[in-house]
């Protein structure tokens, strides 16, 4: 017999385990959108009607990891094997666009949304509810890629760990109809500093620094990014400024772009944009 003061205290439980519950409208929906933020607190997608993407044809000069990429996407979406992808290296080239540019060129020709693969953002210090946002997914049933920009971990976050076990160690694994994509600087996630500490401080210093290295281990395509030459960096402008028809003189074109990339210190296809929005707004020319 359960006594009055337990059945108090068990509806109060009740009670406070449904306030911790998400409401119905909160629930995620995969048939609202193609592209959705994880808002990890509410435990909720927010569809994205309009993506901030750069169209295909103008990301230049990363042709190789571009062709890879197409091809793994459009694996996955036909319900093939395809790798998990960590796209590393240097800033501003293009990282976070292939991966939105990839996305809406193999959806571009599938009528039906449920076909059409989902693009799922997780920002990086949500990362721990990542096993919460995949059960959501695989219980949807929607092909999906969890996308994660600007990943990297910090001395003393063991966050990582978590990522790992699901990418590919935990029990319960991957799910068949998820893809996760992460951009980030570092290629093996984490800086130089924290595994050379691992390395030198550990009992066994070789398993420290593989703990460590081995999170990289479970992307299987790695697709670098390295800094663009001159050629290539005035490539992306002129691409720019033939898609959207802004009148220049070819020669005052090239003078004012590199002399935009000296006062950056640097050339890639971030720098190439700003210099182009720079001549749009002087032109009075929109951007859409």
């Amino acid at each position: 017999m359960i006594d009055n003061d337990t059945r108090l205290l068990l509806a109060r439980i009740a009670d406070a385990l449904d306030r911790l519950a998400p409401p119905p409208s909160a629930l995620p929906k995969l048939d609202t959108a193609d592209a959705f933020v994880w808002d990890a607190e509410r435990g909720a997608l927010t569809p994205i009607e309009n993506v901030a993407r750069v169209e295909l044809g103008l990301l230049r000069g990363i042709d190789r990891v571009r062709d890879i990429l197409i091809d793994n996407t459009e694996r996955f979406a036909k319900g093939l094997p395809a790798n998990n992808v960590l796209l590393w290296g240097a800033r501003g080239m293009g990282k976070s666009s292939l991966v939105k540019a990839a996305h809406a060129a193999v959806n571009h020709d599938v009528a039906a949304r449920a076909d059409r693969v989902a693009l799922i953002e997780i920002h990086r210090e949500d990362i721990e509810s990542l096993p919460y946002l995949l059960r959501i997914v695989q219980g949807d049933g929607r092909n999906a890629i969890i996308f994660c920009d600007d990943l990297s971990f910090d001395t003393g976050d063991a966050s990582y760990k978590s990522l790992k076990a699901v990418l590919e160690g935990g029990l319960e694994g991957r799910p068949s109809n998820v893809l996760f994509y992460a951009t980030s600087n570092r290629r093996h996630l984490m800086p130089r500093d924290m595994i050379e500490n691992e390395r030198s401080t550990a009992i066994n210093p070789g398993e420290a620094v593989e703990e460590k290295v081995s999170l990289s281990d479970r992307f299987g395509l790695w697709l670098g990014f390295h800094s663009c030459g001159q050629d290539v960096y005035l490539e992306m402008v002129n691409g720019y400024v033939s898609a959207y028809n802004i009148q220049v003189e070819a020669d005052a074109l090239k003078r004012e772009a590199l002399e935009w990339a000296t006062t950056r210190g640097a050339r890639s296809g971030r720098v190439a944009w700003q210099f182009v929005q720079d001549l749009a707004g002087r032109q009075g020319v929109l951007l859409h």
